[in-house]
This record gives structure tokens, sequence and C-alpha cells, in this order.
């Protein structure tokens, strides 16, 4: 076990009153669309300029906090990361999941699944098969990007601009004929309808439409999804299938609320 030595930040910042301005310092930045700085801190959370330098540097020395590439700002670091793979493990989101997944599969007739955020890609925790003949089947624990498929779609839909650009650049590469413009307007429209869909996307004759949940200070967890072959998924049926899944989503949201 690694013990990590506690640094006082000063005598005019202490106690509680420490502890409530990193905490509200920290929630700012997980909801934050990119990287924050001293100002933009100070002036929204009503803090001197020199309490939050001070806090900034401590989280920064701690891993918290990194510099933003693009900016003299910060963003969230890889120790954050890591904090959220671990509380993945202490709480068991198949469990509240597992029970919508089933009746949504019961109701689509098809498979249905559940991702969760990992660092800067998504991991498929758990699915429901369909009973059908012809139905998709997915790899459970295996990374997949955030930028290509409903279900990271759902999910990149609403993070930080970080992991926005970070995508933009990720299929620029990919793809020569890549529209920027296009991908913003489509990400933009899974936020107005809260869903998305792929059709013969990440592999062709598959199709899925997704939907995302949040915790309790509205930050994206992670997805459910269904999936089947293409050619069940028409549009009259996809939209039916998105109500579904959406409903599913708002469902699971409501119960990491309480």
């Amino acid at each position: 076990m690694k013990i990590i030595p506690v640094v006082t930040l000063g005598a005019s910042v202490g106690g509680t009153e420490t502890a409530d301005r990193v905490a509200d310092i920290l929630l700012l930045f997980s909801q934050a669309e990119g990287a924050l700085g001293g100002s933009e801190i100070s002036r929204s959370l009503g803090l001197s300029k020199a309490v939050v330098h001070r806090i900034l540097q401590s989280l920064n020395s701690r891993g918290l906090l990194q510099s933003a590439p693009d900016s003299p700002g910060y963003v969230l670091g890889s120790v954050v990361i890591g904090m959220g793979n671990k509380a993945w493990n202490q709480l068991d989101i198949r469990a509240v999941a597992g029970p919508i997944l089933r009746r949504l599969r019961d109701t689509t007739n098809e498979t249905t699944t559940l991702s969760v955020v990992s660092s800067h890609e998504r991991v498929y925790l758990d699915q429901y098969e369909s009973t059908q003949e012809f139905k998709m089947v997915v790899e459970l624990g295996v990374r997949y990007p955030l930028h290509s498929g409903a279900s990271s779609r759902a999910i990149l839909a609403h993070l930080s601009d970080v992991y926005v650009r970070e995508a933009l650049k990720q299929l620029a590469v990919l793809h020569s004929d890549f529209s920027e413009a296009d991908y913003l307007a489509t990400l933009a429209s899974v936020r107005r309808n809260g869903y998305a869909m792929s059709l013969n996307e990440r592999e062709t004759g598959a199709a899925a439409v997704a939907a995302p949940f949040f915790d309790k200070a509205g930050i994206v967890l992670g997805c459910i999804s269904v999936c089947g072959p293409a050619f069940r998924f028409q549009t009259e049926t996809a939209e039916r299938q998105a109500h579904h899944v959406a409903e599913a989503a708002r469902t699971i949201t409501s119960l990491l609320a309480r």
C-alpha cells in the first residue's frame, strides 16, 4: 500500500472550509465543458484568487488536475480517472441496470447492453441476449473508442470538449473525407433527442440505438443500448426502439440519483 503525505494548504484555508472548497472546485471541473483557469473558478465560486491558486497547485501535484494541452487552464487528471474506475468496482452498476436491461430485452426482443466510461474509452459491462435466432452479441470487457457507434456517441455527446476534440482528431486520421461540422451536428442531435443511432457503422449488418444515463450531479456515467441485425431496424422500428431505450436510461438515472 502506498501512503501519500497530506500537505496543508495554509492557515488561511483550513479545516472543514478547506474541504468544502476543494470539493466545490473538483465538482466544477467535473461539470465543465473544457479547461478552467484560476480567474474563472474564482468568479464562479466567489473565492479569492490566492486561495484558488493554492488549491489548484495542490490538486495538480497529486494528479487530480493536469495542465490543459491547448489552454493555460487545467482539466481533470489521470488520478481522477483511476478513482472513477475504482468507483465502478465499488458500485455494481450491473445490479442497478440488470432488471431494466432484462425488461428492455423482453420489450424489444433484441439484445440489450450496458456500457460505462473508462478513461477516454467505453467498456461493455453487461448484456442480455435476444432470444431470436439472428441476433447481436457483444464481447464484455473490451474497450472501444468514444468516437464511433451509437453507444459511444451517446456518451461522447455529454462529455467535455476535451473528449470531443480528441474524437475529432482520431476521426480525421481514420477518414479522409471526415466532416467535423457534420459530426458536431450529430452530437448536438444526440443531446437534443436523448439517444444515438448507428446502422452498418462499426460492423456491417449491425444496428443499434443507445441512450445515456447520469449520476445525481448530471455527469454521464455510461449508456444502454438495443442492438440487432440491421434489417430489423427500419425507420419506424428504430424510432420505437429509441423510445424504449431512452425511457429505460432515464429510469437508471433516477435509480442512481437516490
